[in-house]
């Protein structure tokens, strides 16, 4: 067997695996399209991180600088509180945007997935979500047994409420500021 090419654990050559040109062509693809999940997902946090800092400076000056302050025009905290649920809706739609970016790519992976022996990404949601498996035999593999009974709550479902959050502390912080 050759070695595999620095990098690669998956050679080329055809002719290694006995396989034909189309099915490592297949695999390739597989394998970019994988990345390219990957990358998505990892830009997604980078965002998630960027939001969350804005969020939390912004909210940590407007609280620390309103507070001391007691002349301030009227139509600055409604101004600000705009501001932050701007920021809140840019971070949810982008959040959005990401998840039927990666709902997409997934898709595709699943197809390919069905080419090829080893479902590795279709296997793991079957895991993650054993109340789609049949009865019987296929139920008692569909999960780890630390899952039984538990329901499985994707990261974006959470990740998605967190830019809701920051948009009512702002709301508290306008009322605040006009009730005090």
């Amino acid at each position: 067997m050759a070695i595999p090419q620095q990098g690669r654990a998956f050679s080329t050559e055809p002719a290694v695996h006995g396989l034909d040109e189309s099915v490592i062509v297949v695999v390739e693809l597989y394998k970019l399209a994988v990345e390219m999940a990957d990358r998505v997902s990892a830009r997604r946090s980078v965002a998630n991180a960027f939001f969350l800092s804005i969020q939390t400076a912004f909210l940590g000056a407007v609280g620390v600088t309103l507070a001391s302050v007691r002349s301030e025009p009227g139509w600055l905290a409604p101004v600000i509180t705009l501001a932050g649920f701007a920021i809140s809706a840019a971070w949810w739609l982008q959040l959005r945007s990401y998840r039927d970016l990666n709902a997409a790519k997934f898709q595709v992976i699943n197809r390919v997935e069905k080419e090829l022996p080893i479902r590795i990404f279709s296997d793991e949601w079957a895991l993650l979500k054993p109340a789609q498996a049949t009865a019987g035999a296929a139920a008692e593999e569909a999960g780890p047994p630390y899952l039984k009974g538990h329901h499985y709550t994707e990261l974006g479902a959470s990740e998605r409420t967190i830019p809701w959050i920051f948009a009512a502390l702002h709301a508290l912080l306008l009322l605040g500021r006009m009730l005090g």
